[in-house]
């Protein structure tokens, strides 16, 4: 991280009381901007706790917030807190933004085929069965129609489809193209 002089803004330090808690010792400002970006009076407690709260060697060093940040530094029970102005961090949230929908995406993906492994225990299966010979009486349907209309994956609608064949309770009527289409057996 570049440290630039002119982004620092103010400076605070918060005390500990026993009795009372976290308190502000003194503060100093060196612009007239951090009365619009933060009231150091109403979030002493609340900087006390998010940089001294938590487990040992846990704790934050600095915590951005959209206008501004701070750095911290803990003596004893006090706490030096120095509030900043990011230069030039808009780019950098941009790409940070793009990078976490990514994961985002990617971990629902995930999640999405995790769940449609879990969703096969014999109750579901048994279901899905009934529902597809009831949806096949009188009518033809593809392979893919009936795997899009489920939600399931290509080798799960497969195994089914085998199954209600072997079973006889369905039949293969047509093949167009690459799709199989299946009707009921009466």
């Amino acid at each position: 991280m570049k440290f630039n002089e002119n982004e620092l803004f103010g400076a605070a330090l918060i005390g500990f009381d026993m009795i009372d808690g976290p308190f502000l010792k003194w503060k100093k400002e060196f612009e007239n901007t951090s009365k619009d970006l933060v009231n150091l009076d109403d979030f002493s407690m609340n900087f006390y706790l998010a940089f001294r709260g938590g487990n040992v060697g846990k704790k934050p060093r600095a915590i951005l917030y959209d206008k501004f940040y701070i750095v911290a530094f803990p003596k004893d029970l006090e706490l030096c807190c120095l509030f900043m102005k990011p230069q030039g961090i808009e780019r950098n949230i941009t790409q940070l933004s793009k990078i976490a929908n990514r994961i985002i995406t990617e971990m629902e993906t995930i999640d999405e085929e995790k769940s449609d492994s879990d969703d096969s225990d014999e109750d579901t299966i048994e279901e899905i069965e009934r529902l597809i010979v009831n949806l096949l009486s009188g009518t033809e349907m593809s392979t893919p129609e009936l795997r899009r209309y489920f939600k399931l994956s290509n080798s799960q609608i497969w195994k089914l489809m085998s199954n209600l064949e072997n079973a006889q309770r369905i039949k293969r009527t047509e093949k167009k193209g690459r799709s199989v289409f299946w009707t009921a057996i009466i």
